[in-house]
This record gives structure tokens, C-alpha cells and sequence, in this order.
């Protein structure tokens, strides 16, 4: 029962206004059940093979993000299956997404990942490269994505005044998308940041999308 009662001590931990998305990467479709049962629906995937092999085996009322890096050649396999990724970090990734959309008939909620981090390895865009593709004649003719905020991973440490300047800095990065480019669109709210080691600090910086995964799971077997 432990999962059951972790999922509880974090929604309690969390404000009404902010989402919790659980990742469950690693984890089997009969441990992620557990946490559907438990009442929980917005799961996040970090690999496209196991949110395709997962998917058909799990209800279909589960609201799947898409939290990883994103190679263009499998946007076609997660686009039926997501309601937002999280991960958008060139304008040609957003022109798949937005091509396999049509193809699928849907629109996809997309969230610009920034690189906020120290590490060298974090995946993400620079405000710049940003307002480039949002000023671009090609996203403009896009119909079928909708951008709906920012995502950003701090620093791996235990420096917490470095960690809350990151998500300070992803904070005022949305806050100029917004007043710039989005200021009458009501879809443009979400500030996707803070997982099971800084959550809180991010919720105190202004985040609307927390990604929780050894907070419920305990520590993941990679074997």
C-alpha cells in the first residue's frame, strides 16, 4: 500500500492549482495501475518505446505527457496517444509534431523546454531560439499544435539557492513569452517545473506542472 499512501502525502503536499504528473517511467502497466486505481490520471513517459508498448495495456482516460527528449522520427508514434509533450526544443520538431497532428486529426498541447540547468547535458532552448520560432511565418501556419507554456530541469545538486534562481529564470522566461506573444491567449498558463527532490521550491517559483516520479515509486530498478 505503499504507493497508495506516497500518492496521498503528495497531493496533500501540493496546492489545487498546480498538476501533478507522475512519472512512471520504468514502472510496469500493473504498478502504474496501482496509482490509477489509487484515483491518479496524468502520467508522464521519458521513452517513446515504453509509452507506446504501456498505452494499450492501461485505461484510455489516462492523460499521457510526454516528458523526454523527442526525436523526430518517432513523433508519429506518440502523437495518438499524448496530450501534451513537454519536451519541444527546435521549430522542426514542432513542424512534426504539428504534421503527424493533421495526419491524426488532433491537436497536441506542446510546452517549450528551456535549458535552465548547469549540466551541459540538459536538452532545451535559449530565450532567443524561442522567440525565433514563435516569430516564425512557419509556426504561424501551424493549426493543428497549441503551445500552452514552458518546461524546464534544474541543476542536479543540493544547492537550493541555485536551484530556486533556475526556476526564477524559467518563471520570468514565461512571463515575456506571455506578455510578448501571448497575452490573449488563455492556453498559454503553464510553467512545467520541480520533481521529487525540488517540487517544493519550484511550487514556491510559480510552477503549474510538477513531474513526481520516486516520490511515489520509491528509488526506480534500472536492471
Amino acid at each position: 500500500m505503499y504507493i497508495e499512501e506516497n500518492l496521498r502525502k503528495v497531493e496533500q503536499d501540493i496546492p489545487e492549482n498546480v498538476k501533478l504528473v507522475i512519472v512512471s517511467k520504468t514502472q510496469s502497466p500493473e504498478v502504474i495501475r496501482k496509482v490509477y486505481d489509487a484515483g491518479h490520471r496524468v502520467f508522464g513517459e521519458n521513452k517513446v518505446q515504453e509509452l507506446v508498448a504501456k498505452q494499450p495495456e492501461l485505461p484510455e482516460d489516462i492523460e499521457w505527457h510526454f516528458i523526454g527528449h523527442l526525436q523526430r522520427n518517432k513523433v508519429r508514434q506518440i502523437v495518438p496517444v499524448t496530450a501534451m509533450i513537454q519536451s519541444i526544443d527546435s521549430l522542426r520538431l514542432l513542424r512534426e509534431v504539428n504534421k503527424e497532428a493533421v495526419n491524426a486529426n488532433r491537436v497536441i498541447d506542446c510546452l517549450l523546454q528551456f535549458h535552465i540547468a548547469t549540466e551541459e547535458s540538459k536538452f532545451g532552448l535559449e530565450l532567443k531560439e524561442a522567440e525565433e520560432i514563435v516569430d516564425s511565418p512557419i509556426y504561424e501556419e501551424m493549426q493543428n499544435i497549441r503551445l500552452c507554456g514552458v518546461m524546464g530541469m534544474a541543476t542536479f545538486t543540493d544547492d537550493k539557492k541555485l536551484i530556486t534562481q533556475e526556476f526564477s529564470h524559467l518563471r520570468s522566461i514565461f512571463q515575456k513569452l506571455e506578455n510578448t506573444y501571448f497575452s490573449n491567449d488563455p492556453a498559454f498558463r503553464e510553467i512545467s517545473m520541480g520533481m521529487t527532490g525540488d517540487y517544493r521550491l519550484a511550487i514556491d517559483q510559480g510552477s503549474t506542472i510538477v513531474r513526481i516520479g520516486t516520490a511515489i515509486f520509491g528509488p526506480r530498478n534500472y536492471v
